[in-house]
């Protein structure tokens, strides 16, 4: 990563469409992050050759994208995008284990055919837009976490190198998953910004100790007047956590 120490945990969500935003921002940030999110929107606004645009200024990709169709589709879509040499990219778990298993082919394919690092696979279990109410009206049965355990332990038998959760979530699956399945954690916002519309959020701090891998934080950075300050601000947050 470009980054070292707390700060190659930490990636800035760059939620745009506009390419000149996301370069702009991702140039600027280089030093200050381990790495840039890249979503949905961004990727069909400007497709591989805006996401290469971003990854050539040096700084890691992950890529966003949440895939989720029949197996071979997913797995055509993924090795189309790993040809961006993203750091990381997604899948809905929900998908399904051979949709999952797919995938995580896929990405070894891509790499032997790229020549470039393996793409590694995540699976996305529950929105942290979600709380149990939303849970229950998609027709899931129980709670959030319950979804969560169920989902991160079919992505972990599918072959996937982690998953995205919440941090509410993230001692239970250390003792489910094992120390080497990543964790990356969205829903993050430091004590001075807003939750935005995201239910389940937690404090940078508070995700490390419980066992993140990754903090995953969005607008605190970009919206701020100054986002290299920002995230030096997170990062200091991040540094307070020693093991």
């Amino acid at each position: 990563m470009t980054s070292s120490g707390r700060a190659s945990q930490l990636i800035c969500a760059i939620d745009t469409g506009e390419l000149g935003v996301a370069v702009d921002l991702a140039g600027s940030l280089k030093d200050s992050v381990g790495a840039v999110k890249l979503g949905l929107e961004f990727f069909i606004a400007n497709g591989p050759e805006g996401v290469r645009a971003v990854s050539e200024l040096g700084v890691p990709v992950f890529l966003d994208l949440k895939l989720c169709d029949i197996p071979n589709t997913v797995a055509g879509a993924l090795r189309m995008a790993a040809i961006t040499a993203p750091m990381m990219i997604t899948v809905h778990a929900t998908g399904g284990p051979a949709m999952m298993r797919a995938a995580a082919g896929a990405a070894v394919r891509a790499a032997n055919s790229y020549g470039i690092p393996r793409p590694k696979v995540l699976g996305v279990t529950v929105l942290t837009s979600f709380d149990e109410d939303d849970v229950a009206a998609v027709g899931m049965q129980g709670p959030v976490q319950e979804q969560v355990k169920r989902l991160a332990k079919l992505a972990l038998d599918c072959g996937l190198d982690g998953i995205v959760a919440s941090a509410h979530e993230i001692a239970m699956l250390r003792d489910l998953c094992g120390d080497d399945f990543l964790l990356v954690v969205p829903g993050i916002r430091p004590g001075w910004s807003s939750s935005d519309d995201q239910k389940r959020i937690v404090p940078p701090a508070e995700a490390l100790a419980q066992g993140a891998d990754y903090l995953v934080v969005g607008r605190p950075i970009p919206r701020s007047d100054d986002p290299v300050a920002a995230a030096r601000r997170i990062v200091d947050e991040m540094e307070s956590v020693t093991a």
